[in-house]
């Protein structure tokens, strides 16, 4: 006898609720359709789980196998392959579980963090404010421009060390200021 005749024989028995018959079909034929459910599903879990469900179908449906010229092994292939196919299917597609995607924040401060930044820059103005103008303008020149002790000498009319002691008293001043 044939493994296809085999094969017709075990099919045809199951139809009849031969429990030994689907036990030996499953020896025969579980590592073959265990490869085409893995192969289309990937996971090795659902493969397995997909495996028990297909040798249930299998033990409804083996009326339903017809002795056609078609191999036996291609029914039994064509039944894991489809079930595997509607488990896939039947999933969706792969989605990010919420809790695994990294936050999306917006690139910058934060409202609370503007609110913060902003409220302090009010505060640094308004001492800035309380400098005289000149004194004012050479901090804003060095702190903010990036102009250097130098360039900031010739442009208010002044030597280079009156301006060093004019940015250095200014910043006294002005942590003074922002800690009251």
């Amino acid at each position: 006898m044939s493994d296809r005749d085999h094969l017709e024989t075990l099919l045809a028995r199951i139809a009849l609720r031969d429990t030994a018959a689907f036990s030996e079909l499953y020896r025969a034929t579980s590592a073959k359709l265990f490869g085409i459910c893995l192969r289309v599903l990937v996971d090795r879990a659902k493969a397995e789980e997909a495996l028990q469900e297909v040798y249930v179908k299998i033990w409804n449906r083996a009326d339903r196998y017809r002795v056609t010229g078609h191999s036996p092994m291609t029914w039994l292939i064509t039944v894991a392959r489809n079930h595997a196919i509607d488990r896939l299917r039947a999933e969706g597609p792969p989605t990010a579980d919420l809790d695994a995607v990294a936050p999306m924040a917006a690139p910058g401060p934060t409202p609370e963090q503007s609110a913060i930044a902003a409220g302090e820059a009010r505060r640094i103005a308004a001492c800035l404010d309380e400098l005289p103008a000149d004194r004012a303008d050479a901090v804003r020149g060095a702190y903010l421009e990036g102009q250097s002790y130098k360039d900031l000498a010739e442009l208010h009319g002044v030597p280079l060390n009156t301006m060093k002691t004019w940015l250095r008293r200014s910043l006294i001043s002005l942590k003074e200021c922002l800690s009251r």
